[in-house]
């Protein structure tokens, strides 16, 4: 018999209303033609996540893997519902707000298995001191990039729950933190290294590698891995390692980013 699909709603929070990112600002955003400033997708992962430790369990922080694809902006305050369904072993999911698909994705188990790299193929780069404008010569395929180390405090963890409304105490009585916070890292390691406008996240490719704990150091190393043009927007592909201190892998992530949307483009 088929497993009973699940849902969760939460009201979304823009976590990054106050960011250099301005496609989270209200103004901004509505000269993009958007309602208002975008919760970032890297939260409405987060609030996918919930379902997905509901299904698999807290083994899957350690070694699950999950895709995500934003397809429609998820507003501040407005009520965003997920919704997941198995089909076998693969937890399909969805995230809609006001009657609009916003997010799909899938999650499963995965094999255990370490990232296709190892550690040292990922050298460890200082973030830029003084950043370039994000360009097709400022972020080319091949180029690494590296974060500002991140120690992620109780404060700092437990301000992240409240913020994406996470209701499992699993991450709190056990100091992990909360894979949308790992997440986040990703799109650290592009805005720390060249100059944006406003940029969108679009998709991502996740596979946990062990569970990062509070308390901890989190940096991520990136590969470019592919940098072009479709629609009209520019996009940039990045092979990312979160590591904890200085040789623990938590995540392998494929991460997609507009970094230039043709809006701006059109009106330069």
């Amino acid at each position: 018999m088929a497993a009973a699909p699940l849902s969760y709603e939460v009201i979304a929070n823009n976590l990054s209303r106050e960011a250099e990112n301005k496609i989270h600002d209200d103004a901004v955003a509505r000269r993009f033609g958007f309602t208002g400033g975008l919760v970032p997708g890297v939260e409405v992962y987060a609030y996918a996540c919930h379902l997905i430790v509901r299904r698999f369990g807290a083994e899957w922080l350690d070694r699950g893997v999950a895709e995500c694809r934003f397809l429609k902006p998820v507003y501040d305050g407005r009520r965003a519902r997920v919704t997941a369904e198995s089909d076998g072993d693969v937890l399909a999911w969805k995230v809609e707000s006001e009657g609009v698909l916003c997010a799909t994705g899938t999650a499963a188990m995965g094999d255990g298995r370490a990232a296709p790299r190892a550690i040292v193929d990922y050298p460890v780069v200082q973030p830029a001191t003084d950043r370039p404008p994000a360009s097709e010569a400022t972020i080319p395929p091949g180029a690494w990039f590296g974060s500002k180390p991140l120690r992620v405090t109780s404060e700092l963890a437990a301000d992240y729950l409240v913020g994406v409304a996470e209701t499992d105490s699993l991450y709190a009585a056990q100091g992990i933190v909360h894979p949308g916070q790992i997440l986040r890292l990703c799109n650290y390691v592009l805005a720390q290294n060249v100059v944006l406008g406003p940029w969108i996240h679009v998709a991502s490719k996740i596979r946990n590698l062990g569970r990062a704990r509070v308390g901890e150091t989190l940096t991520a190393r990136a590969r470019v891995d592919g940098n072009y043009e479709r629609k009209g927007h520019l996009f940039v592909d990045l092979d990312v390692l979160v590591v904890a201190g200085d040789d623990r892998p938590v995540a392998q992530v494929a991460h997609t980013a507009i970094y230039r949307p043709r809006q701006v483009i059109e009106a330069a």
